[in-house]
């Protein structure tokens, strides 16, 4: 990301987030919030680095008592010839509770994304399949118009732990873009492996919606239920669009306001535990040494 610069970026210019963004980097952009610990989700290292990615990120793990981060969400390619070997090297790392792996998909609603690599590539798909003999969860990252698609590909897979990604990336905001976005929630949330993470309320040139981000959060929380929905700071990709953090967890608490305590735990720790499989209870202390401007 430091070395390319994608014009295609689902939110715009994304400048800014072209810089290390460590633990330190993190805790003092969360400044203010108890974080207990962090789920890195892969961050599109080089894809020839994807078990290196898992070694990287054990060893912050190690240097913040296991919290920063505590579990990782590894990468592989379905369709990459060692596809069973990476699997079962990133299944030798303990940090490693699942994949995310982005199908292709169409540029907008109303376009179908056909070839290699899609949804509709069974060789593709195949690799969802691959994941049950590794105890994996997916991270499944599609925007808004391709939800219905992936939910009808999942009804093959009823046990396999499902996490969709930014309440299912509800970029077009109209009417006609909500039913779509709606529609395909719902579909997914039939499927009662699948979670939802409450995070990256982002839209296109880099916008900040906050009415419209506070109803995509209800609806998304109404849908799968608290005890189905997990929260996710993105950062730093949040903050390519809010002003900062403490204005996307305002506008989550918003949303969240009908939630009674039990509803706030699980959002906000209780299903990312029972989904990447955490145990919170025996965390150590946090060595905030390894966490100086020295590192």
């Amino acid at each position: 990301m430091q070395d390319e610069y994608n014009e295609d970026f689902f939110l715009g210019d994304y400048n800014a987030m072209r810089r290390t963004f460590l633990p330190r980097e993190y805790l003092a952009a969360t400044a203010g919030w108890d974080i207990i610990g962090t789920v890195h989700c892969e961050a599109e290292r080089s894809r020839s680095e994807q078990v290196a990615e898992d070694d990287f990120l054990q060893g912050l793990s190690d240097a913040t008592g296991e919290r920063f981060p505590i579990a990782a969400v590894a990468h592989v390619g379905f369709l990459q010839a060692d596809r069973d070997e990476v699997l079962a090297a990133h299944a030798q790392r303990a940090i490693v509770r699942g994949i995310r792996s982005k199908p292709v998909i169409a540029p907008r609603a109303g376009e179908r994304a056909t070839g290699a690599g899609t949804l509709h590539d069974p060789e593709w798909v195949e690799g969802i399949g691959a994941l049950a003999a590794h105890g994996f969860s997916w991270d499944l990252r599609v925007p808004y118009h391709h939800l219905a698609e992936a939910a009808d590909v999942l009804a093959d897979f009823p046990d396999l732990p499902v996490v969709v990604n930014h309440c299912g990336l509800p970029l077009d905001r109209s009417d006609a873009g909500l039913r779509l976005w709606r529609d395909g929630m719902e579909r997914l949330a039939a499927l009662p492996q699948t979670v939802v993470k409450v995070s990256e309320l982002g839209l296109y040139r880099n916008r900040w919606n906050r009415a419209s981000n506070e109803v995509v959060v209800r609806e998304t929380l109404s849908i799968f239920g608290a005890d189905r929905a997990l929260f996710a700071s993105n950062l730093p990709v949040a903050t390519l669009t809010a002003p900062d953090v403490d204005e996307v967890m305002d506008t989550i608490l918003a949303g969240a306001a009908g939630l009674d305590a039990a509803g706030l735990d699980a959002l906000f720790h209780g299903t990312a535990a029972r989904v990447y499989r955490l145990d919170l209870s025996s965390l150590p202390d946090l060595p905030t040494a390894a966490l100086s401007e020295d590192r």
